[in-house]
């Protein structure tokens, strides 16, 4: 059984990596959660495997470093970053797309990328759509093998939106990820509605 001590010590190094991989994820747009962790930690210097923090507690360093340091530009970047979805997801509408990761549960900071997914036929598909389209991409390999791991990564800037799009087979559409949300177009928009009215509604009421 571990000592307290040992338990406060670790217990102390996960807010260590969890404040840490939050900032980085912050600043220099990390959109892997494990990847951010796993840096984070080699920084510190950890090596037990129990000190890494999970998702969520990541999440929440990740909040609130936003409402600190971002706190007055980010609802409009986020603002920004969804209705730049909407136009990109009306794109591909072909391929089956899904907003994903720090623009859906409301992260998303001043340098985060766009997450989209599309779960087309053939990935082919999606790249010969944007060659017709004269469309210019770049074209990332996947970080590493993993059960989730997609076919192809395209990426781009929409406006001043820097967007990553990430290809999955079409049969994996029917088993998303646990702890991954992701939203349909019209999911979206509503998100979009929403914030739009209620910049309004605060509008009308200032003094």
């Amino acid at each position: 059984m571990p000592s307290h001590a040992h338990v406060s010590r670790s217990g102390g190094l996960r807010r260590e990596i969890a404040a840490l991989a939050a900032r980085m994820m912050a600043e220099d747009g990390i959109s892997d959660f494990g990847f951010a962790k796993r840096k984070a930690a080699k920084q510190l210097g950890a090596t037990d495997a129990d000190a890494l923090p999970n998702n969520n507690e990541v999440e929440a360093e990740l909040r609130a470093w936003l409402a600190i340091y971002q706190d007055e530009e980010q609802p409009q970047r986020l603002l920004e970053m969804r209705s730049a979805a909407i136009e990109v997801m009306r794109l591909l509408a072909d391929f089956r797309p899904y907003l994903t990761g720090g623009a859906l549960d409301g992260t998303a900071g001043r340098y985060s990328e766009l997450e989209i997914e599309l779960f087309p036929e053939s990935t082919k598909d999606v790249e010969i759509f944007f060659l017709n389209q004269d469309f210019a991409y770049e074209h990332r390999e996947p970080r590493r093998p993993a059960p989730h791991t997609p076919e192809a990564i395209l990426s781009f800037d929409w406006d001043d939106v820097p967007v990553k799009v990430s290809i999955y087979p079409s049969a994996a559409e029917r088993s998303p990820r646990r702890g991954q949300d992701r939203a349909r177009l019209a999911q979206v928009e509503a998100l979009v509605a929403a914030a739009v009215e209620s910049t309004r509604d605060t509008g009308s009421h200032a003094p």
